[in-house]
């Protein structure tokens, strides 16, 4: 039985160098699966879980995104730049050469990449809505336990 393998890239290229023709011939400057854009977000939450399921719906025909949860093993070395209690904020954003993204401004992001994202981005446009979208947003990610998350942000540690 062979045991599988987890091989982490860095501004997707692998570590040891090897595939670099494979990633460049094929036009991939993703960071994992050879997707542009990594999306890390709670594992444990269902208020996450269920945005997940949106956003692979809403990626299935571009493939834009590699979503994985905040538990995967080896994210803290995928990663370095990003703290481990980042983590349990927000849900991340990770693109081409490990630009970074959190929170409201990780959702105008996926807005501006994924197909007909324009027909709601358009609104980060206004002034002023940056800044009550991430107001709001960490709102939102302080009380999603009394939203629907469960038990396990109820948990959270303060």
């Amino acid at each position: 039985m062979s045991v599988p393998v987890v091989q982490f890239t860095v501004n997707g290229v692998p570590r040891d160098g090897a595939g670099v023709e494979a990633l460049t011939s094929a036009g991939a400057s993703g960071v994992g699966e050879g997707r542009p854009y990594t999306v890390v977000y709670d594992g444990h939450c269902k208020v996450c879980g269920r945005m997940v399921r949106a956003l692979r719906r809403w990626d299935a025909g571009s493939r834009l995104l590699e979503i994985v949860p905040s538990q995967t093993a080896g994210l803290d070395a995928r990663f370095p730049w990003i703290p481990a209690s980042a983590y349990l904020e927000s849900v991340q954003l990770v693109g081409p050469g490990g630009q970074s993204w959190q929170g409201a401004a990780a959702v105008e992001r996926l807005l501006d990449v994924l197909p007909r994202g324009g027909l709601i981005g358009w609104v980060f446009s206004v002034p002023f809505v940056r800044a009550l979208a991430d107001r709001f947003y960490r709102w939102f990610a302080r009380n999603r336990y009394r939203l629907g998350c469960g038990e396990h942000c109820a948990l959270r540690p303060a």
